[in-house]
């Protein structure tokens, strides 16, 4: 945990909250002492314990910045749950605006389905993210049940690339790649011919990511980090 997270400014904190566990047990912070703290999506910046009673933390927040995403929207296959908690985190902590989660002609409905969307826990691998990455900024996360649906939530006046290691021919590596951009991967089976004429259509450049066929969460973390990169970001 790089930076405590609040979803409102607070003073006080319970002593039986994991962010004062991790205050006072890991950190082993003392009154006077300072952390990075920050409310998600507003602000950021430095509090300071001003007490510790034998039930709460007691601190003041100076706020000093605004939490910054890139402006990159990541179109993402539907995959296995354990794997989609990794590419949120993931995600996340390299600093996406937006996430769009889309049904495919290849992966399995019930992904779709899973408790960790009904019951809201992919809140917590965002949340995870941001703290890894030291920044009170969290992506707005979208659903979609198809990618015609995928790509009508996306930004028109955007740079729009559809890694696809089958009609991809420039490396997303060499590639010039202006701001905003639209960034699509897909299941671990692939993209059908069908959702690739979808994309190619809307102006999906088809881009590779080396020759090697890799995972849906890999080629998220690896696809972002490369993207942001050619935007001069990273």
């Amino acid at each position: 945990m790089n930076i405590v997270l609040f979803e409102k400014e607070t003073e006080t904190l319970p002593l039986s909250d994991y962010r004062a566990k991790h205050i006072t047990g890991v950190l082993k912070l003392k009154e006077g002492d300072t952390f990075k703290a920050g409310v998600l999506n507003k602000s950021e910046g430095l509090a300071t314990i001003e007490e510790i009673t034998g039930t709460e933390i007691r601190f003041s927040y100076k706020p000093e910045s605004v939490p910054n995403l890139y402006p990159v929207t990541m179109i993402i296959a539907q995959v296995r749950p354990i794997c989609m908690k990794r590419i949120l985190r993931e995600a996340v902590s390299l600093g996406c605006s937006t996430i769009i989660l889309t049904g495919t002609d290849t992966s399995e409905k019930s992904y779709a389905q899973s408790n960790i969307y009904k019951s809201g826990e992919y809140k917590d691998y965002l949340l995870d993210g941001a703290m890894q990455s030291a920044h009170a900024g969290l992506p707005e996360v979208l659903f979609a049940e198809n990618v015609s649906q995928a790509i009508a939530l996306a930004p028109k006046a955007a740079t729009h690339i559809l890694l696809d290691n089958i009609r991809g021919s420039v490396p997303l590596s060499s590639a010039t790649i202006s701001s905003p951009a639209v960034l699509a991967i897909g299941p671990e089976r692939g993209w059908s011919d069908r959702e690739r004429d979808l994309f190619i259509k809307e102006k999906y450049s088809p881009m590779l990511l080396g020759s090697r066929v890799l995972r849906t969460e890999t080629a998220c973390s690896a696809g972002l980090a490369v993207l942001l990169s050619r935007m001069n970001l990273l």
